[in-house]
């Protein structure tokens, strides 16, 4: 649910990356949430005919508030394989040709299942490598850096300095809890 819940902190942010479990965490929670609501909708107008359809609006206003999140959650899928977000915008203009549109839907469907580049490209730094944060840098809790193990090799374990084991966002800087790979501002994963 931490995926689902992150692309609605970030609403409509176009820029940037997101992973593969981001963007079809988002897509499974999205259709479960929908298919619930057209249930209840449904459900409501084989009770009455006259009032039951009023059931349906939560899944309209649902529908309508999932467009935003969605567009920018797969604009961000295309920009973590290196691709740009107007050509999932092509995607979605070839999709209304009868023919083509399927074919463009095929391709789309491939393009959001293609791994991350691998560091970083002109979208911003790979999601899935960790990240450097203030504090764990041995004997400089003060230094910050986007350090990135070598290709191959696994991230090595660092040592915290200082009282507490916080850990802080890379992306914000705010102190996050113990545990969590989520930062709670921004969203950002950790």
């Amino acid at each position: 649910m931490d995926w689902y819940f992150m692309v609605w902190r970030k609403y409509a942010e176009f820029n940037g990356r997101s992973r593969r479990t981001e963007y079809w965490m988002f897509v499974l929670f999205h259709m479960l949430v929908l298919i619930v609501l057209a249930a209840v909708g449904g459900a409501g107008l084989a009770m009455s005919r006259d009032n039951g359809g009023i059931l349906f609006i939560p899944l309209g206003l649902y529908a309508l508030a999932g467009i935003v999140p969605g567009l920018a959650v797969a604009v961000r899928r295309f920009h973590d394989s290196g691709k740009s977000g107007w050509l999932f915008l092509l995607f979605i203009v070839l999709g209304v040709i009868p023919f083509l549109g399927i074919i463009a839907g095929i391709i789309q469907i491939v393009f959001l299942c293609i791994d991350s580049d691998p560091g970083d490209n002109k979208y911003g730094p790979n999601p899935k490598l960790p990240v450097m944060v203030p504090g764990i840098i041995a004997g400089n809790p003060g230094f910050a850096t986007m350090g990135f193990p070598a290709q191959g090799f696994p991230a090595q374990p660092q040592p915290f300095t200082g009282q507490d084991a916080a850990a802080f966002c890379s992306r914000c800087g705010a102190r996050m809890a113990g545990g969590s790979s989520f930062c709670g501002s921004c969203g950002a994963h950790v």
